[in-house]
């Protein structure tokens, strides 16, 4: 026989062996999913998590209670008219003339209701230089940001004939608005350069053009495929954009680094001397199974966002758990289908310099070699000085501050939004961001309610939680009166928490608290910010313990080694540690924040250390399964440990690089947007990687690993009942050779 018998077994061996077999159904079969996930995700429309379900508590009982009541709650905007030189007040001629210009051209414009003067509702500064003129969007307060314009158009006319004064509009609809104009297209960009940009790499590391493009198609019709799912999914777990954006981020990294596994094992084997058949079931037995391993592992990762109970968590944690599964089921079916339909035509379109340095270059990198001969050498030291450098990394991370970032910590002074929202805040602390008390009564109007409300006035001043003023709306057909508390604090996260704090502790349980069968939840922007931390902050031990614990087990199982299984979960950790210390350096201390093109603003925002910890642990298993499981294969064809060691990382070096420098690529992308928070979830992945990459992958990993020695395979003998989930590995490449009649059987 020829050197195309190779007997294997595995999920990853089958599929990939019936996909060989069957190679038109397998890429039919694909195409028919892709397609009708797309027809039916079209056809069932998605549907996006509502405001009163992406929080518990109290922001979510407020929610529910204005929900409930069908009260609609249009869109509030504000024109700020403010004297420039200090001059003028509030009193003066001018300044009334141009609170009335205002009032008329907005009202000019049809598209506005309820416009009230600063004369009326007293909204003047105490210093009389600044005074409000507040109005409602008519229509849909979801849709307010799409008809704005008009009125902005005619704010700014009357700016132009009054120089002496400061006339800007803010408010819900206008901040929406210019969000969109300058953020949206610039973050549509961003997601779709990720193609050519992994596309481009994808043609250095394999210098043709065609196999460049297989993993970039097969990560492009995941991602369409996971988009039909979601809005299939969505009348179960409702799906949102922030969602849909981490899809198209971790499906282009996963769909990509998968196939890059798969098709650079394949490239080996045939470089070896394997025909096209044993090479293509070698790389499903081993780089099909490392690919089955780390998916499985990611995929339970994600899962670890449903612990949560934070709407918006859970629905990025199925989105990317769903891109994941369906990549991964792509690169051991159809992957191997297209590769055997293509043969040696997936060179073809080749760059001629880059081909030759691949055909001279071998499988094995020249730099990691280097590496590798001297953490070997001296595998003690290297522990010692590579975990020591990731610890002094981590360390900032042990003083990390989270909070959800203000406008003006987000956007800097990028936006001319953010100038009016600090000079609003200054004029009337709390003012653009006020509390919200919900108040829910059998009967709004009785005696004794009333009297709670206005008693709940006084309090809220007088405790100096709020400065005033205090409005308060009746909706007596509802029984429902809508509270409104400027908060001491303003755009002062920590000072405008503690007021919240009195308003909730202090003064509501004396004033409302005292009234039977009211309720009295407190909402708003700073509360919803503040509930979501303390959430956020609850979920933590539950889904730390759930994916570490579901990553060991499947480490165990997978390698039957408890050593590995432990080993797995420290340097994911420390790699994770590495990337929080990076993270509060840059972005709360500000060390080096000019390098991203950001500033330090104080805090991460606080959905970002617990939404790295999952992407970034489920991530690194691709190299450490990818990685480990080509030291076992050598282990297991009767290397020693040390030369096994050596083999699986240099091996593994080219594929890792790359899959780590696309990686890196695409998540730098998100670093150049110009919201913090983009930001710091763009340099936070793209340090970790590479971190992972690197120093976890090619120092620590083996110089642990070589320390251990034998006992890198401890398998207790009480856990020898475990299911086994290993495979009988491949053989040695065959040397390029010819093959004699009676050939060689290849026992994988």
């Amino acid at each position: 026989m020829g050197n195309t018998d190779v007997r294997v077994r595995g999920l990853a061996a089958r599929a990939g062996g019936w996909s060989a077999r069957h190679r038109w159904a397998a890429v039919g079969i694909w195409v028919l999913f892709v397609v009708l996930a797309m027809g039916l995700g079209s056809a069932a429309g998605r549907v996006d998590v509502d405001e009163s379900d992406q929080l518990k508590g109290e922001t979510h009982t407020a929610a529910k209670i204005i929900e409930d009541a069908g009260i609609e709650q249009p869109a509030g905007e504000t024109v700020l008219i403010q004297a420039r030189d200090g001059a003028l007040k509030a009193t003066s001629g001018e300044f009334r003339a141009a609170v009335g210009d205002v009032i008329e051209a907005v009202e000019g414009t049809g598209k506005v209701t309820r416009v009230t003067s600063p004369y009326d509702t007293r909204t003047i500064s105490r210093d009389g230089r600044t005074a409000l003129v507040q109005f409602d969007m008519r229509g849909d307060a979801e849709t307010a940001a799409d008809r704005v314009e008009p009125v902005l158009d005619a704010v700014a006319g009357v700016q132009k004939t009054h120089d002496g004064l400061r006339i800007e509009e803010i408010g819900g609809a206008s901040m929406n608005k210019q969000y969109q104009d300058a953020f949206g297209n610039d973050f549509q960009k961003a997601e779709y350069s990720a193609v050519p940009v992994a596309l481009g790499i994808l043609l250095i590391a394999f210098g043709a053009l065609v196999a460049a493009l297989l993993p970039v198609a097969l990560a492009v019709t995941a991602i369409m495929a996971t988009m039909g799912l979601m809005g299939i999914v969505s009348h179960v777990q409702p799906m949102s954009d922030t969602a849909n954006s981490v899809m198209l981020l971790v499906g282009m990294a996963v769909g990509v680094d998968y196939c890059l596994f798969y098709l650079r094992r394949e490239r080996e084997e045939r470089d070896a001397g394997r025909d096209a058949g044993a090479a293509l079931r070698i790389a499903a037995a081993t780089s099909g199974r490392a690919i089955v391993v780390s998916g499985v592992t990611v995929c339970v990762a994600m899962a670890g966002m449903l612990f949560t109970g934070l709407a918006e968590f859970e629905a990025m944690g199925l989105a990317s758990l769903m891109v994941v599964a369906v990549a991964m089921v792509g690169s051991v079916t159809v992957l191997p289908a297209l590769l055997s339909l293509l043969g040696e035509r997936v060179e073809k379109g080749r760059i001629p310099f880059l081909g030759r340095r691949r055909r001279r270059g071998g499988g094995e990198s020249r730099f990691w070699t280097a590496v590798l001969r001297g953490v070997l050498a001296k595998p003690l030291v290297s522990v010692v000085v590579a975990a020591g450098a990731l610890l002094a990394v981590a360390a900032p991370a042990l003083g990390m501050k989270t909070q959800q970032l203000t406008l003006d910590q987000e956007f800097g002074n990028s936006l001319p939004i953010v100038q009016t929202y600090d000079r609003l805040n200054d004029a009337f602390p709390g003012g653009s961001e006020p509390a919200q008390v919900v108040v829910s009564a059998k009967d709004i109007g009785a005696p004794e309610v009333r009297r709670a409300l206005a008693d709940f006035k006084q309090r809220a001043v007088s405790s100096g939680a709020s400065r005033g003023p205090v409005d308060v709306t009746v909706h007596r057909a509802q029984n429902v009166a809508l509270v409104s508390v400027p908060l001491v604090g303003g755009s002062d996260m920590d000072r405008a928490v503690k007021s919240l704090d009195k308003l909730r502790d202090e003064v509501r349980p004396a004033t409302l608290g005292k009234v039977e069968g009211v309720q009295a939840p407190i909402t708003g922007q700073v509360a919803g910010s503040h509930d979501f931390n303390d959430q956020l902050l609850g979920s933590v031990v539950p889904v730390f313990a759930f994916v570490v614990v579901f990553a060991f087990l499947l480490m165990l199982l997978s390698f039957r080694s408890l050593t590995v299984a432990i080993t797995s979960i420290v340097l994911n950790l420390l790699s994770v540690g590495a990337a929080y210390g990076i993270l509060v350096a840059v972005f709360q201390h500000g060390w080096g924040a000019s390098l991203v093109g950001a500033e330090g603003v104080g805090a991460i925002v606080t959905w970002l250390p617990l939404f790295l910890f999952v992407i970034l642990f489920g991530l690194s298993m691709d190299y450490h399964v990818f990685v480990v499981s080509r030291i076992r294969e050598a282990r297991l064809r009767g290397r020693g440990t040390r030369d096994a060691i050596q083999h699986g990382v240099v091996t593994t070096a080219g594929v890792v690089t790359s899959a780590a420098v696309i990686m890196v690529a695409v998540f730098a992308i998100f670093g150049t947007l110009s919201m913090q928070s983009m930001k710091q979830m763009g340099v936070g992945l793209a340090a970790a990687v590479l971190i992972d990459a690197t120093v976890i992958r090619g120092v620590l990993l083996p110089a642990v690993m070589a320390l251990l020695g034998e006992r890198n395979w401890y398998l207790p003998k009480w856990l020898h009942r475990l299911p086994d989930l290993t495979h009988d590995e491949a053989p040695e490449p065959a040397a390029p050779a010819p093959v004699h009649d009676e050939g060689e059987r290849l026992t994988v």
